[in-house]
């Protein structure tokens, strides 16, 4: 089977399926990026965060809108650049707008807003599978060398 070069970005991420919150990219350009994630019942982190009434915690929020909005867009940018081993996240401002309750689906957009001597910055946003907007913000985060 062959893979697309958007699943091929998402397979090569440097993450473990425990703590890979990517599902699926929807679309991927030099400006841009879009992807999907679930956050299933079954994460590890529900069964302690807010015990009788479980909610994502904002930094698994954060954490995900950084493995599509910087991993994901800088692995595209800097695939023909073999230097690069991936992107590490070095600060954000994010605001968190609404609750995300297990088994909710999740669309994260985020675009460049530059990308020079090795530094990704982008402005992102997640909403839920009905549109609603959970959190906004900006991110940034700086490429691995060899």
């Amino acid at each position: 089977m062959l893979l697309s070069e958007l699943d091929k970005i998402v397979a090569n991420l440097p993450y473990g399926e425990g703590f890979k919150f990517v599902d699926q990219l929807l679309e991927i350009s030099e400006g841009h990026v879009i992807g999907v994630y679930r956050f299933r019942e079954s994460e590890f982190f529900y069964k302690h965060h807010f015990k009788h009434q479980p909610i994502t915690p904002g930094v698994i929020l954060q954490e995900c809108m950084a493995q599509i909005g910087l991993a994901c867009l800088g692995s595209y940018l800097t695939k023909d650049d073999k230097q690069y081993q991936g992107f590490v996240f070095t600060e954000a401002h994010i605001n968190f707008l609404s609750q995300v309750p297990p088994e909710t689906t999740v669309v994260v957009t985020a675009k460049k807003e530059y990308f020079r001597f090795g530094k990704l910055k982008i402005i992102t946003q997640m909403v839920n599978e009905h549109g609603q907007k959970i959190a906004e913000g900006w991110m940034s985060g700086i490429a691995i060398r060899e």
